[in-house]
């Protein structure tokens, strides 16, 4: 099968897997793996902030950074689409008491204005105060859009002068340094918390990094192991990050040129599907608006071709390159998909 229904699906390979055999390990809840400590400090380095600490997944580093910037029953403001408010099923609101508002914005694009038009600080004893801001680069849900730096050096601005915080959701940053060569270091001047995720496109199999303060990072290590999410001998995952850091950034600009030639495809054969100007970096999202066919109807006959993807709505399905498809996989995938869009389109 030729698997696009994310970047996550990738396997370690026998490098990664060599190293993770060989890293030197220790009690991580002690503080005592040094492998892990050494990948805190390093991504922490990389962005210019005080201190790392490493979690199992995505959704924890979020979930962590949002706490410390966000009280309970406080507010947190990002976009509609946003994989905090879509995908993270909740968790602000369960485990944090935090509560949410959202602005739509096409392709998830951030325009600073509009966050801030809504932001209320400072509410009062009657109103919810809005306390922190959240922005995801890339922008899953929104295709892959890189956010640009420019707007967030404005949000920046002005949200400092409000006293709100603002948090990344970079679970792809890596992606948008690539796309946009903007650096790790300026990305990072411009948030108060930070999370970056090491399985996505990096290729480890699992982990990501919550990136802040000594004194944020110190309380999100004690609601790290509060939620679970304590671990052991874990310096066998960190290695992985390591060796990802070390071979496979580079490699990401190989996932968007592949993704680019998919969208070109399949605007070539149904224009309205997507347009390949909008595709930064390995997502590729079709709309399937005004075709007679349903994106769980298409992914199924993906999938008897061979190709998986993602059915994320009724009409929107989405596909994602990574490390371990070659071009002879996105080949493939150019001769099947772009023929049944023209046969539902006509149909």
């Amino acid at each position: 099968m030729i698997d696009l229904r994310s970047d996550t699906v990738t396997k370690p390979s026998e490098g990664m897997r060599r190293a993770m055999a060989n890293a030197e390990v220790g009690d991580d809840v002690y503080g005592d793996d040094p492998t892990v400590n050494s990948l805190e400090e390093r991504v922490a380095q990389m962005f210019g902030m005080e201190a790392g600490v490493f979690t199992p997944s995505g959704s924890l580093a979020n979930q962590l950074a949002i706490r410390m910037l966000v009280k309970p029953g406080e507010e947190l403001i990002c976009e509609t689409n946003s994989h905090i408010v879509r995908a993270e099923l909740g968790a602000a609101a369960v485990f944090s008491g935090i509560t949410t508002r959202t602005v739509l914005a096409p392709r998830g694009l951030l325009t600073a204005e509009d966050l801030i038009a809504i932001a209320r600080p400072d509410s009062g004893p009657y109103l919810v105060s809005t306390t922190a801001l959240a922005v995801e680069n890339t922008h899953n849900f929104g295709g892959g859009t890189v956010q640009p730096i420019a707007e967030i050096a404005k949000l920046r601005k002005l949200s400092q002068a409000l006293g709100l915080g603002l948090h990344l959701d970079g679970a792809r940053i890596w992606n948008a340094h690539i796309a946009s060569g903007t650096s790790f270091l300026e990305y990072g001047q411009h948030f108060d918390t930070i999370s970056v995720c090491l399985s996505k496109g990096l290729g480890a199999p699992v982990g990501s990094v919550m990136l802040s303060t000594k004194e944020r990072v110190t309380s999100a290590r004690q609601w790290r192991k509060r939620y679970g999410g304590g671990m052991r001998q874990v310096g066998i995952l960190a290695a992985a990050g390591h060796y990802a850091l070390d071979n496979n950034l580079q490699l990401l600009a190989n996932d968007h040129s592949r993704a680019k030639s998919l969208a070109i495809a399949c605007a070539n054969a149904v224009p309205s599907v997507i347009n390949p100007l909008e595709v930064e970096t390995n997502i590729v999202a079709l709309d399937l608006q005004g075709l007679n066919i349903t994106a769980a109807e298409l992914n199924a006959q993906l999938k008897s071709a061979g190709i998986l993807s993602s059915a994320l709505g009724p009409k929107f399905l989405r596909l994602v390159t990574h490390l371990d498809i070659t071009d002879s996989d996105i080949e493939t995938v150019t001769q099947v998909l772009p023929e049944l869009l023209k046969r539902a389109f006509v149909a």
